[in-house]
């Protein structure tokens, strides 16, 4: 097998893969749900219902896309064909969704967006793991996400400057952004030589030779065998991530509209506050993948999940008006006091996103990587569903009390963290 070597700037040329994964979702969980409220006129409970419908779609794909991804071999290797077919597809679905008027157009539109994206967001995270050896992987994550970082401060810092224009700009630029990220993408990154093959075939053991007979994949067995392994510790972990990304998920998802609605501010300026939150997710995103040197992976995301839990639920007990007191002015926006504890959550975020991929992929051997990739996004995507769901409808009912979420999305923190404390595994493993 190929000896893995890390090597940052081919690290950051496949945070590439990211950036155009994160131009994407900032512009999409930013303005559509203010389209949704003001364009169609929606309460927050089914804009729950709206924003989550494409996530089932996922919930359904990417798992197997994982370990479909596991079993190809092409000329180019077992990920890259996934990005060619997927990042096009996405940018057009992308660039089409503020010129539908019908609200079902436009619900359809979502949903093919969702479904290009899931063609090539597991295999492109998987792509990290391939190339980057055990111990660099959290490093590797941290440069990843500092690219996804990077798209999110971008696409919301000028998208909220594009969104007083033309509420069709921001998603053109998005559309823009992700063709060159996929075309860099594939260019520079080269798969291991021994998941590539002179034609295109799939293998039904992993460790089959090239030229063997091709049996047929069995997707469900991958994917139930994580969970009758004796130790529970990856059943545990995507336990664990299924909990925290209820509450980051539906957080982020209603944010624009916790702060346009319940602060007060203008449409622009609530979806600005999303610049400040990347800003600090990609400042910090180096650094939480080192800290696991010092403190390993599992404390390294505890403390993560603490900082997030207690920033949250801070802005539950702050005065709306307190909230908004002013410090400074960018680009017509304001950074205020939610925005500082927005950035101190995003700190939180960065230590568990940075080093829970590292972990679940560690917890099983290179031939696999793309399966426990699929899983990871399974439930985030399930938590991608449910937690808007839970958020919007409890707004709703509550007479649109946005104030609401803050209360609701420190209980699953507290969740995740008690489910991170029984994980035994995942952990720097020897190359």
């Amino acid at each position: 097998m190929e000896q893995k070597k890390f090597s940052y700037p081919k690290t950051f040329l496949l945070g590439f893969g990211f950036f155009g994964v994160s131009v994407i979702w900032s512009i999409y969980n930013a303005f559509v749900p203010i389209m949704l409220s003001e364009k169609f006129g929606l309460e927050a409970g089914w804009i729950a219902v709206v924003m989550v419908l494409d996530n089932i779609a996922a919930i359904l794909i990417q798992p197997p896309l994982g370990v479909w991804s596991d079993r190809l071999r092409t000329p180019i290797g077992r990920r890259l064909p996934f990005i060619l077919v997927g990042a096009p597809l996405g940018a057009i679905a992308f660039g089409v969704i503020p010129l539908v008027d019908g609200l079902a157009l436009f619900i359809i539109s979502c949903i093919t967006l969702l479904l290009a994206m899931a063609i090539w967001r597991t295999p492109v995270v998987a792509l990290m793991p391939d190339i980057t050896p055990s111990k660099n992987r959290s490093e590797a994550n941290g440069v990843i996400n500092l690219m996804g970082g990077l798209g999110l401060v971008l696409s919301t810092l000028i998208g909220s400057v594009l969104y007083r224009q033309n509420d069709a700009f921001p998603f053109w630029l998005g559309s823009i952004l992700v063709v060159i990220a996929g075309i860099l993408v594939f260019i520079f990154i080269k798969e291991p030589k021994e998941f590539r093959s002179e034609k295109i075939h799939f293998v039904d053991d992993p460790n089959q030779v090239e030229g063997e007979k091709n049996q047929k994949v069995n997707i469900l067995k991958d994917l139930l065998s994580v969970f009758q392994q004796e130790d529970k510790s990856a059943m545990r972990i995507f336990m664990a991530i299924l909990l925290w990304f209820i509450s980051y998920n539906a957080i982020e998802t209603f944010f624009t509209l916790y702060c346009h609605k319940f602060l007060g501010l203008e449409a622009a300026d609530s979806a600005f506050q999303f610049t400040y939150i990347g800003l600090i997710f990609m400042l910090a995103a180096i650094p939480a993948g080192y800290l696991t040197k010092v403190f390993g992976r599992k404390k390294t995301i505890m403390s993560g999940i603490a900082l997030f839990f207690f920033c949250i639920i801070a802005l539950y007990f702050i005065p709306a008006e307190t909230q908004v007191v002013k410090f400074a002015s960018l680009m017509g926006s304001g950074l205020y006091v939610v925005s500082i504890f927005a950035m101190l959550a995003g700190v939180g975020w960065a230590l568990i996103n940075i080093n829970s991929l590292p972990m679940v992929v560690d917890m099983t051997d290179d031939e696999h990587i793309g399966t426990y990739t699929g899983l990871y996004y399974f439930f985030s995507q399930v938590a991608a569903t449910v937690g808007p769901l839970i958020f919007g409808w409890s707004v709703q009912f509550s007479g649109n009390n946005y104030r609401l979420m803050m209360a609701i999305g420190p209980v699953f923190m507290l969740l995740a963290f008690i489910s991170m404390m029984g994980v035994k595994k995942g952990e720097v493993k020897e190359n």
